[in-house]
């Protein structure tokens, strides 16, 4: 679980801007340095408190902060356990490992002041999602939510949504934000609809919402049935990824054969090198079986180490796309 966190976390940006999207609001609350969350509280942001015990709301000016806490889901919304270092007058911060978290795509938080005050956050950030109780009830407050992939205008994968100029908002959902409904609010241009994501390499689904309609992505042909009788579209993310095979330098043919190419033994002929044997092509993420087929005779990649059983009895080779 924790190297599945690890993956899409990195994934985040350690900006908290969209890189020129012309938009007003900003991911705000946090910031991701390599594998560290970096959880940022900056008392101008906040305009109002509220006090746990009795709800009642105060100004931010009418009181004075002794200590700021991180308080969500991740630590059963602790009130005392994740301290924030005074970083300036007006700055606070908590830096926690990624390991340090036991759960994905789910993870919302809240500052607390001195153990009793949660400061109110204002629809300023794009990064917020409506507070609920226990029981589902929603509250008339706001969670920061920790989005699980990069908007940059430089992303590898580029959603567009032509026409529709008289919609008033577009929202793109899928497989790869657990089809959130407020996320990821597209952005309007003279032509229609645009977002930029910075996907890990996998077979995503997505769809556009448009002003409250779910609809497929009508440019792209490549779909699936869903559970809905409707279409989702599909968006394949691939990595380039070369096999390198040392030695075998007498061998007349080499062959790559893996679950990526239906195992077959003759599609994917390895070009000699001066050391051995290589191929590149592009793999979509996930685990992926392989074998060598030097001369008509099949064989292990003897510098990988990970290994696993087929279901038919035999022993491949595996490769892990992230």
């Amino acid at each position: 679980m924790k190297l599945k966190i690890l993956h899409i976390i990195l994934l985040f940006s350690i900006c908290i801007s969209f890189y020129g999207y012309a938009q007003e609001k900003t991911i705000q609350g946090y910031k991701i340095e390599g594998e560290t969350i970096v959880f940022t509280f900056d008392k101008r942001d906040y305009e109002v408190v509220t006090n746990d015990k009795n709800q009642q709301r105060i100004d931010f000016d009418d009181f004075d902060i002794k200590s700021v806490f991180v308080s969500g889901n991740f630590n059963k919304w602790s009130r005392k356990n994740w301290r924030m270092k005074k970083v300036d007058t007006n700055l606070y911060q908590l830096r926690k490992k990624i390991a340090d978290f036991d759960d994905d795509f789910n993870w919302e938080f809240k500052f607390i002041i001195n153990n009793s005050l949660w400061a109110e956050i204002t629809e300023n950030a794009l990064n917020i999602t409506a507070a609920k109780t226990w029981f589902g009830k929603r509250l008339n407050t706001y969670n920061f939510k920790i989005l699980p992939i990069l908007i940059s205008e430089k992303g590898n994968s580029k959603f567009f949504l032509k026409g529709f100029k008289n919609a008033e908002k577009v929202i793109l959902a899928g497989t790869f934000n657990n089809w959130n409904e407020h996320l990821y609010q597209m952005i309007k241009t003279d032509e229609g609809w645009k977002l930029n994501l910075q996907l890990k390499p996998n077979c995503y689904q997505y769809k556009f919402i448009v002003d409250g309609e779910w609809m497929e992505d009508p440019a792209n042909k490549n779909k699936v049935l869903n559970e809905h009788n409707s279409f989702n579209s599909i968006l394949d993310i691939q990595k380039e990824t070369t096999f390198l095979l040392d030695g075998f330098t007498d061998a007349e043919k080499v062959i790559l054969a893996g679950s990526f190419n239906n195992w077959s033994e003759n599609a994917y002929r390895m070009i000699r090198t001066e050391n051995g044997w290589k191929y590149t092509t592009k793999l979509t993420g996930g685990k992926h079986h392989y074998k060598f087929i030097v001369d008509g005779n099949w064989k292990l990649d003897p510098k990988n180490s990970v290994k696993e059983y087929d279901g038919g009895g035999n022993v491949n080779s595996v490769k892990m796309i992230k």
